[in-house]
């Protein structure tokens, strides 16, 4: 199941690190109001949006060192601009000096459904290249329906438990049955829980958000650096608004062109294609415990230990035990990231000497599970705006099975489940109101699109796709493993993204680096 979130960038990279999520508390009121003059012009605004535009921006101390934070409000459904209004929460780090300030930076680290406050506090605004943050207010909204910004619920942390371990590779109809079962009433808790906010989390109603943001932030363009799924956000935001779109820095690329299936089967591939690197690595090594001889053993073996464990779940030294779906998505959790592979190599060998605690760790850092036994709404968010975003890839179990082949063929290790995940969507509440379209921005600034070639959740083609869509994409490569290459240590990346930022001069089309 674990494809309902599939564009994740930033927890397993933060966990690794060690650093830590600190959110807003209501602190002490530091300043009274922005001191920012609204950048948009009254011809430029609807009338009937003229108050967001112009409400003043509060900042306060968040209890985070060198961070300051605020609430905005912006309309709940835009089609009703004079009815409800949602309020999102915003975190900022001022520029630091030396050097002429260039505005504000907003960063998202995608998801959907990821933290754009945690990000910038537990990373962007102190990991970022000083640099860059000497010259930019490092800024971040969480997107409506996302944590601080009237997040979606769905389900209790017992039921949630209970929801990722069910069996995401049936091999019966009453298994079928199961998962359909299990997705439907997943969609029933939201709905229950969230209802009214459910419509009005799409990606083009946050990108008009951002749009607001960035008048009471001051700035005539909106300069941003998104990953992940935070690409699609930011050529979201291009095409509705090219004129305002500054720098933009689209790291680790979605092809917003693509039908859910085609997008569900070709991620599919990216995973197939990050863990042959993975299991490439571990056979050269005399630790790794799916053998010693070639990739493809390696995955026949990985195959033979999740059918064990579907047969036969085992102990992790609390309550839950590990069976196939929660050792699949600790596997799917270290491929995005190539630091993890020796905790994956390590996980995998005490799982087959029957010890899952190493692999459901591995889960719930990917599932952003607490040792107490709740979860952060990540989940809950990704499914709300994947499912309004896109029409479902599936809507009957016998389309799936249909796929079947497919989807194995991608990866004789993921296919199957990744399949029955692309199923979810296919019970939501809420009609999806997104359709695949290409995005061509026409009228922006250069936009940079960053691929990087062995990316599991964003294939590299899919980055070639987005900068060919895009008037004014210029494509930058990464030829390496991982999910996103920004900051990820690639001097060459980061000098070419850097001087953007800084300069505004893009690299050249087609630049690539190792």
């Amino acid at each position: 199941m674990d494809t309902r979130r599939p564009f994740r960038t930033f927890a397993i990279a933060l966990g690794t690190a060690g650093l830590l999520i600190s959110g807003c508390s209501s602190g002490s009121s530091t300043n009274s109001a922005s001191s920012s003059t609204p950048a948009a012009s009254a011809s430029a605004v609807p009338a009937a949006l003229k108050t967001f535009y112009e409400q003043d921006l509060t900042w306060r101390d968040c209890g985070v060192t060198g961070f300051q934070c605020s609430t905005m409000k912006a309309p709940l459904d835009y089609a009703k601009p004079n009815g409800d209004a949602i309020k999102l929460a915003v975190s900022r780090k001022k520029a630091t000096g030396p050097g002429k300030r260039i505005g504000s930076l907003l960063v998202n680290p995608g998801g959907p459904g990821g933290s754009a406050i945690g990000y910038l506090q537990g990373y962007a605004a102190i990991g970022y290249p000083a640099q860059v943050r000497a010259r930019y207010d490092m800024v971040a909204i969480d997107p409506r329906g996302v944590a601080r910004s009237e997040p979606v619920e769905c389900l209790t942390g017992s039921q949630m438990d209970a929801y990722t371990q069910v069996d995401q590779t049936p091999d019966d109809a009453g298994e079928v049955t199961a998962l359909s079962g299990a997705f439907k009433k997943f969609a029933t808790g939201c709905k229950q829980r969230s209802g009214e906010i459910l419509p009005h989390v799409s990606t083009v109603e946050t990108a008009r958000d951002m749009d607001i943001l960035r008048a009471l932030l001051g700035d005539e363009r909106l300069n941003y650096v998104g990953a992940s799924y935070g690409t699609f956000l930011g050529a979201t935001y291009a095409e509705l608004f090219p004129a305002r779109s500054g720098r933009l820095v689209l790291d680790g690329a979605m092809d917003p062109s693509l039908p859910s299936v085609e997008m569900n089967r070709d991620q599919t591939a990216g995973f197939e294609t990050a863990f042959q690197s993975f299991a490439g690595d571990c056979v050269k090594k005399s630790d790794c415990p799916l053998g010693t001889t070639s990739a493809s053993d390696a995955a026949k073996k990985l195959n033979q230990l999740f059918a064990g464990l579907d047969a036969k779940p085992i102990a992790t030294g609390e309550s839950r035990k590990l069976g196939e779906s929660l050792a699949t998505t600790g596997v799917i959790a270290a491929m995005y990231d190539e630091t993890a592979w020796p905790q994956l190599r390590e996980a995998l060998s005490a799982a087959e000497s029957g010890d899952g605690s190493g692999l459901l760790s591995l889960a719930d850092s990917y599932y952003e599970r607490e040792p107490n036994g709740t979860y952060a709404n990540l989940m809950y968010a990704n499914a709300a705006v994947n499912c309004i975003d896109l029409p479902p890839a599936f809507t009957t179990s016998k389309a799936v099975t249909k796929a079947l082949p497919g989807f194995e063929k991608a990866s004789p290790v993921f296919g199957k489940g990744f399949a029955w995940a692309s199923l979810n969507c296919a019970y939501w509440p809420v009609r999806a109101t997104g359709t695949p379209h290409r995005i061509k921005a026409e009228g922006a600034a250069p936009i940079v699109v960053v691929g990087t070639t062995r990316d599991p959740a964003t294939p590299y083609k899919w980055a070639e796709s987005l900068a060919g869509q895009l008037s004014s994409g210029n494509l930058l490569t990464y030829q390496g493993d991982g999910h996103t290459a920004y900051g990820r240590g690639s001097d060459c990346i980061d000098t070419a993204i850097n001087t953007y930022l800084l300069e505004g001069t893009p690299p050249s089309d087609g630049k690539k680096c190792s």
